[in-house]
This record gives structure tokens, C-alpha cells and sequence, in this order.
């Protein structure tokens, strides 16, 4: 990593996918399939949303076809959840592997209903 990318938090690895690593998460984003996938690692509550939420309005944006890779996801709650809906208004998104905290929350709340779960990031971008 070179001094500019650690200062801006910014990565990028030898496959081309975008790392960014922040105070207690972590995002890595690249295309598969021709859908851009984002890879969530961390607690996401209010505090700490502001940059995954960045990076998916970002993806929806500019593609027909977003992925959160929500199988890093450590801790969630309702700002999450938000979040989650809103992408799913946006654009066609899929959720791939969420976490067994993640599962039960979206079950409980009904959101597991809505939107496009996944078991696994292979199986939301299928080619």
C-alpha cells in the first residue's frame, strides 16, 4: 500500500477490486458477473454506516446489478436495515451470505421478505 493510499484509506489489490479500511470495517468492491459486488466486513449501526452506504449508492449509480457479500457483517441494526431497502429501490440488489445475526434480523423484522437473499455470492451473480 503505498503512503497516499493509507492516508486516504484507499486500496487496491493485484485482482483490481477496491479495498478501503476503516476504524472497525472494512469494504472491498468488485465486478463479477457483470454485477459490482460489495463486501461488507464489520459492526454497521449509525455511527459506522456512512461509508458502506457511500459505497452502495455509488455501485447504484452505475450499475444495473449490485451484491452486498453481507457475510462479514458482524453486528447490524436498523440503520443497516434502512440502508438495505433503500439499495433495493435503486437497483436490482441481492444480499449473498448474511451472517446468522444478519439473517435473524432481516427474519424478524420482515425484510427477508423484500429483498433478494442469497446463501452465497456465487449464487447472487449468477452469470
Amino acid at each position: 500500500m503505498s503512503r497516499d493510499d493509507a492516508v486516504t484509506g484507499h486500496s487496491s489489490d493485484a485482482g483490481g477490486h477496491r479495498l478501503r479500511v476503516l476504524d472497525q470495517t472494512t469494504l472491498v468492491q468488485y465486478e463479477r458477473c457483470g454485477a459490482w459486488v460489495v463486501g461488507a466486513r464489520g459492526a454497521y449501526d449509525m455511527q459506522s454506516i456512512t461509508p458502506l452506504a457511500d459505497a452502495l449508492h455509488a455501485a447504484a449509480a452505475e450499475h444495473p446489478k449490485v451484491v452486498l457479500d453481507a457475510s462479514g457483517i458482524t453486528f447490524a441494526d436498523s440503520s443497516l436495515l434502512n440502508l438495505l431497502i433503500l439499495t433495493h429501490q435503486a437497483v436490482d440488489f441481492r444480499v449473498a451470505a448474511p451472517t446468522q445475526q444478519l439473517s435473524r434480523l432481516l427474519q424478524l423484522t420482515g425484510v427477508d421478505t423484500v429483498l433478494k437473499v442469497r446463501a452465497t455470492v456465487e449464487e447472487a451473480t449468477a452469470c
